[in-house]
Formats: structure tokens, sequence, C-alpha cells
């Protein structure tokens, strides 16, 4: 199992998974579902090293986006030296490997090689699955916000309530 950074190469994979998860989203009817992500958005974020993927037996097994700022997002907390995760999709093949939890451990080391100290991640609506599941993974439930602007952000947060979590290190 490896940890590395997207190539423009991964691209076709990577929104095969976004597909993947988003049919997932839809079949569970859960409250926010994730849209088609803009092609352009996810090329910048490999040309710029902030696409990731992890590698099983040569085959991608999940990839996730990190950027250190998420101002519409965090608002005022934007401040706090932190890197932030979106966009986790995995290869169903894949599943029930707990990948969450190696992607906290990777994203606590690449936090601190980075200067930062905290590690955050959000999730949109009151899906409470999922906030047991980032909980039990080691991040902080701090709470449901509401966001305040939402213009450049992908049509998902519009008008939904955002579950932010982090991890103190």
């Amino acid at each position: 199992m490896t940890i590395e950074n997207c190539t423009i190469h991964d691209i076709d994979e990577i929104f095969r998974l976004y597909k993947i998860a988003t049919n997932y989203q839809q079949s569970k009817q859960t409250v926010v579902v994730w849209p088609v992500f803009k092609r352009e958005v996810v090329e910048k974020e490999i040309a710029e090293q902030h696409q990731w993927k992890l590698t099983v037996d040569n085959q991608i097994a999940c990839v996730w986006a990190t950027t250190f700022s998420d101002e519409q997002i965090w608002e005022e907390r934007n401040v706090d030296a932190a890197i932030y995760i979106h966009r986790i999709a995995t290869n169903p093949t894949f599943r029930g490997r707990n990948f969450v939890s190696i992607i906290v451990e990777w994203a606590r080391e690449y936090a601190k090689d980075n200067g930062k100290d905290l590690v955050r991640l959000d999730t949109l609506g009151n899906n409470t699955r999922l906030i047991e599941y980032y909980t039990n993974a080691g991040f902080t439930f701090l709470g449901i916000f509401d966001l305040k602007n939402t213009d450049s952000l992908p049509d998902h947060y519009h008008g939904a309530p955002a579950c932010l979590f982090e991890i103190r290190l």
C-alpha cells in the first residue's frame, strides 16, 4: 500500500471514483449528493500536488484532495494552521478496509511536515452515520454550521449545513 500524489494520468479514474461515490450517495438517499466536479479544478489540484491516491496492488483504492486554506467553509477558523481534506472516494473493490483511518495517520504526518497544527474535514447535512464514522476515526465533531457565503463552493454546499471535524496535533 502506498500514498502519493495523483498524476494527470489518474484523472479518468478519479472521476470514475467520484461517479461511483455519487451513485452510492444517491442509493443511500443521503441528504447531500456530490455534483459533477469541474475537470479543470481537479487538473489544477493535480498540478499543485493537492490530489492524492492510496494504491493497493498497483490499483487506485482511494483518492482525496487537500488544501491549506478553506475560508468559505471554515470562515474565521481558517486562520488556524491546518490541512483540509476533501472528497474522499473509495474504489468499491477495496471498501471496508478503513481507509479513512489510514488517511488520518498520513494526514497527521503530512500536517506536521508542513507546519500545521490541525487536520480538518467537513461533510454536509446531518448524516449521523458519517459523523460517527469520522469521530471513530479520531476527529472531534465541532457541530453543524450554516455557511455564510457559498458562492465559489461546489453546488452541493448551497443551502446545506456543514458538519465540521478536526484533529488537533
